[in-house]
């Protein structure tokens, strides 16, 4: 249950050129969502850092100093967003330990030789008591965990009078608690470091007049402009103009892109030079850069199935300690050896490891252009053995391109049968259509005056050409609906068709006027891509596509896929998928289409392209955003290091805190070595986690 935020409760209790402290009661609710409020704050134009301290009830913000930034810090801190109170939020946000308590034990220590007994008695009991009532607690209500361990350390210690070594292992507690803290934060800063800050004025045409207004207000169909080192605040298509583009915060890719008219441009991207006219297609929270802001939202708040599984494993482990502690105590009657067993538990290497990994792994995948929606993509793609593919826009560019034209009329000669049906065709927004136009812009064919285009969805367009009849479309079109026979070139048309040609049929007052063959090409690198997959331990390669049988299976031939399914409805898509699953696969399916949505919701992790449907894309669990099928490659390399590194840091842990746990058992260890070596391996796992996989982007091998 969410619970509203009471607007202007906020006071500035500190303020410095760049630098801003704000206070508010409702900044001290356990129910407050700390990671959720530094990335909203973090996604504000000109912050820098953002820093929450619930204790205190405060947060200090870091800025570039500039007037609007402010302005929009104080009006964001007047209606906070009222889902960062939650009542879930009591258990996921826990009091942090902080230095202060580090320090305390440090000065008790210094102290302890100067005071009486019964002073150094007391002074230990106020220290430990944090402790102790924490390992209380939680024993309440959780029953026994790494917590409980902890405080029948310190109070072992303390009860048998040996205050020097409960204040010294309770120093290293709380030193060991604020380093994972410290670290565990910094990966979540990672993922917050995405959040990329958007401007708030843009320059959009009104009227045949250039106004700059609020971004807030921009609607699709805006005319925008860009100019150098503006950032692009939507996504859209080029309508006039030529720039370098920096796509890097959005695709990873470090070499500016040039964009033309017909291009489409991602909010977040940086013109580094030129200038351009965009249409918008995609504002507010429906652009890239809002997209990726949720990811990382789901990001910093949801568990994988690796991570459920390592706090089993950790808790289980507490039991284990807890056993072998009371076997050492039944054989030794020795309360320093038991402190020394209790102070070492694999609760924390396993437990915090395992999602700092993860987010890192998030953090790299997104700087290549990989969208991970949660950690459970990440363990999904890790584990799938099966991959099976869409065709259109995933092995093939989705980009059609003309490569026969073909006049049926003695009369017509090629060059103008293609210049009349780009004429006519420039008014549809279809890939045949982009295709036809492109082609005769390239041969720069001259325009052909027509009257108005009359359009029917899925089968083609009429019009006239000096008072004659011109119908351009698919076959059924023309036969069924202009009556016109194209039989006599049955002989041809068969053979473009075999040969995996998509054909254009053209009709001039009720007669055969021409054909016009597109291709939908291969990706260059499908293939050299297929067989890394192969090698990174997939099984089987799948094909699945709405294709004829024939040209589906030469097709799936040619890139050595292990099973081909041809002319396949979005329902059957599903289905195939489905019985993949039932039969034991691990399924990934990659997709771009609206009919590709079943199947990616049916699979065990989906993949969408980036020029996908806006369906796909929501759909998918993880969202490619550079066309170059290596990234599907980078996305599945990334995944399976990461699940591997987390398994290698459960061996290590396993290994050496065994080792420790043994070590005193058999009273080599005192609790402060005890202490000392647990909470050195602890931190060693959780910076080698957030270091992450030592990731590159795999190249294309032949």
């Amino acid at each position: 249950m969410s619970i509203v935020v009471a607007p202007e409760t906020y006071q500035l209790a500190h303020e410095l050129p760049q630098r801003l402290r704000l206070r508010a009661p409702w900044l001290s609710d356990r129910r407050l969502d700390r990671l959720a409020l530094e990335a909203a704050l973090s996604s504000l134009g000109g912050v820098r850092g953002v820093r929450a301290n619930r204790q205190a009830g405060s947060v200090a913000i870091e800025y570039d100093g500039q007037a609007q930034h402010r302005r929009a810090i104080l009006d964001w801190f007047r209606q906070p967003p009222p889902t960062l109170l939650t009542e879930s939020n009591r258990i996921a946000n826990p009091a942090s330990p902080d230095l202060l308590r580090v320090f305390s034990a440090l000065a008790g220590l210094a102290l302890l030789p100067a005071l009486t007994q019964p002073l150094r008695r007391l002074l230990t009991y106020a220290l430990i008591a944090p402790t102790v009532w924490e390992g209380a607690k939680t024993l309440g209500r959780k029953g026994l965990k790494v917590e409980v361990l902890d405080s029948l350390a310190v109070g072992l210690a303390t009860a048998r009078g040996d205050y020097f070594t409960a204040i010294a292992t309770q120093g290293l507690l709380m030193l060991g608690a604020y380093l994972e803290q410290r670290t565990t934060r910094h990966a979540d800063d990672l993922l917050r470091h995405l959040l990329k800050p958007m401007p708030t004025q843009s320059w959009v045409e009104r009227d045949g007049t250039l106004v700059q207004i609020p971004c807030s207000e921009l609607q699709v169909g805006d005319l925008i402009e860009v100019g150098p080192g503006e950032m692009i605040p939507i996504d859209g298509k080029v309508v006039g103009g030529n720039a370098a583009v920096n796509q890097a915060s959005v695709t990873g890719e470090n070499l500016a892109v040039r964009k033309e008219p017909g291009d489409k441009v991602l909010s977040g991207t940086v013109l580094e030079g030129g200038r351009l006219r965009i249409r918008a297609t995609r504002v507010g929270d429906e652009t890239t850069t809002a997209r990726i802001a949720r990811f990382i939202e789901n990001a910093l708040h949801q568990q994988s199935h690796t991570q459920s599984l390592a706090e089993r494993l950790a808790d289980q482990r507490v039991y284990l300690t807890l056993g072998t502690g009371a076997l050492v105590y039944a054989a030794t009657r020795d309360l320093d050896r038991l402190a020394s067993v209790f102070l070492v538990d694999y609760a924390c290497a396993l437990k915090l490891g395992t999602p700092v990994a993860i987010k890192a792994a998030m953090y790299q995948g997104a700087k290549h252009g990989i969208l991970f929606r949660s950690s459970l993509a990440i363990d999904s793609l890790a584990q799938a053995d099966t991959f099976v593919f869409d065709k259109t826009g995933t092995l093939t560019s989705g980009l059609l391109e003309v490569t026969d034209v073909f006049s049926l009329d003695d009369a017509w000669e090629e060059d103008p049968l293609l210049a009349l049906v780009a004429s006519i065709e420039e008014h549809a927004t279809h890939p045949v259509a982009d295709a036809v136009v492109k082609q005769a812009r390239q041969q720069r064919l001259e325009h052909i005056e027509h009257e108005d285009v009359d359009y029917l969805v899925a089968h083609g367009l009429t019009t006239q050409v000096e008072g004659r009849i011109v119908a351009i479309g698919s076959r059924h079109f023309l036969e069924a609906h202009h009556a016109v026979a194209f039989a006599d070139h049955e002989e041809r048309i068969a053979a473009l068709e075999q040969a995996g040609k998509t054909v254009l049929y053209v009709a001039l007052e009720q007669r055969p006027l021409g054909l016009i063959a597109l291709r939908d090409s291969l990706r260059p690198e499908a293939r050299a891509i297929l067989a890394q997959l192969r090698r990174s331990g997939v099984r089987r390669l799948v094909l699945l596509t709405g294709d004829r049988q024939d040209k589906a299976e030469a097709l799936a031939q040619e890139l050595a896929m292990d099973a081909v399914y041809a002319e396949c409805p979005p329902e059957r898509k599903a289905a195939v998928v489905e019985e993949l699953r039932a039969q034991g696969a691990k399924v990934a399916f990659i997709g771009d289409g609206v009919n590709d949505a079943p199947a990616l919701i049916a699979a065990d992790v989906g993949l969408a392209m980036p020029r996908g449907a806006d369906l796909a894309r929501a759909t998918a669990d993880i969202v490619l955003l550079d066309e170059h099928l290596q990234t599907l490659l980078a996305a599945r390399v990334l995944s399976v290091g990461t699940l591997r590194l987390i398994r290698h840091h459960f061996r290590l842990s396993a290994t050496v805190n065994t080792a420790v746990i043994a070590g005193a058992a058999f009273g080599l260890f005192s609790p402060i070595w005890s202490a000392l070596l647990h909470n050195g391996v602890t931190l060693g796992v959780l910076l080698n986690s957030i270091a992450g996989v030592r990731f590159e982007p795999p190249l294309d091998e032949d």
